[in-house]
């Protein structure tokens, strides 16, 4: 019998909401982009709030158009960027609160989890399924916010193996395509603007061990622009560079842990060009469809399932 369970998710990035069906089908998911202005790099804490509580009622009004929220049984909600003490990003009170007055109202379950979680839920139901929930796996999560190599076993230890000493990768990307004018977040510009360069790039990354270095990346994107490098041929050489590092770091850690499946999450990681190099270097690797890979609530609506007994019991 189908049971479901709802997802909220209230990032620096975007508010989303997701339904999913323990049965094993995301019902519907919903996402909205918290406005910056042109040539902003993102959100104060205090704005980033503001738009999330005015964001979430309409969302749940759209949602409840497409499904009929009678029939959520638990409620998951992301509470903190990662599960780690000292956790901490004010933009998650605004999903708390929403997901906390909803499950009190409705007298069920409200699970708690975290942003990083969620990404990594919904890329291990997207790349295999509930198959990849029972063991552990190398998780790539790459965002504006987090450059992470990270050992994930069942989504619920999460242990870093490996960052960036200084920027992160979606912060590069994001800095070079507001240089060129696009808005914030840039990544979908930066990849559109890169598909459009033929000629062949040979990437420069700083990686070492499981550690990598992003800043030099911010300074190359610079220099190339100033040369008069074509905006497209800079774009590509950001996204490849990235890429190269991924696939580094990765290389890295198989040596330590053989044989782990290897899945990579987050906004940037949804790039057709970071994710063709990648896979011509480590075929094995999987990758996710854009919707599960940026920022989302259908990861958190499965744990909220298995974590209430809904789902992989």
């Amino acid at each position: 019998m189908s049971r479901y369970t709802l997802g909220v998710d209230t990032s620096n990035y975007a508010t989303s909401l997701a339904v999913f069906d323990t049965a094993g089908e995301v019902v519907c998911a919903k996402k909205r982009f918290l406005p910056v202005k042109a040539g902003q790099l993102g959100l104060r804490q205090s704005d980033a709030l503001f738009h999330h509580t005015a964001a979430l009622p309409e969302m749940l009004q759209e949602l409840a158009q497409e499904f009929d929220l009678t029939k959520i049984d638990a409620v998951g909600v992301s509470q903190k960027p990662r599960p780690v003490e000292g956790s901490y990003m004010p933009c998650f009170l605004a999903g708390v609160s929403a997901a906390t007055a909803f499950a009190a109202a409705r007298d069920i379950p409200l699970i708690y989890t975290t942003h990083q979680q969620g990404h990594a839920a919904a890329a291990l139901y997207a790349a295999k399924g509930e198959a990849l929930f029972s063991q552990k796996v190398l998780l790539f999560h790459i965002s504006g916010g987090t450059t992470d190599l990270l050992l994930c076993d069942q989504v619920r230890i999460i242990t870093t193996l490996g960052t960036s000493t200084d920027l992160y990768a979606g912060q590069a990307v994001d800095r070079v395509g507001v240089r060129l004018g696009f808005g914030f977040p840039a990544g979908a510009e930066v990849s559109r603007l890169a598909a459009q360069c033929t000629e062949e790039i040979r990437p420069k990354s700083s990686v070492k061990g499981l550690q990598c270095s992003l800043s030099g990346l911010e300074n190359q994107c610079n220099a190339l622009l100033a040369a008069g490098k074509a905006p497209e041929y800079v774009c590509k050489y950001c996204l490849l560079c990235v890429a190269d590092t991924v696939v580094r770091m990765t290389k890295a850690a198989q040596k330590e842990y053989p044989g782990l499946p290897v899945v990579c999450a987050g906004g940037v990681m949804s790039s057709d060009i970071i994710r063709t190099w990648v896979q011509q270097r480590l075929p094995q690797v999987y990758f996710v469809p854009g919707q599960y890979s940026s920022d989302n609530a259908i990861g958190v609506s499965i744990l909220a399932a298995r974590e209430a007994g809904l789902w992989l019991m």
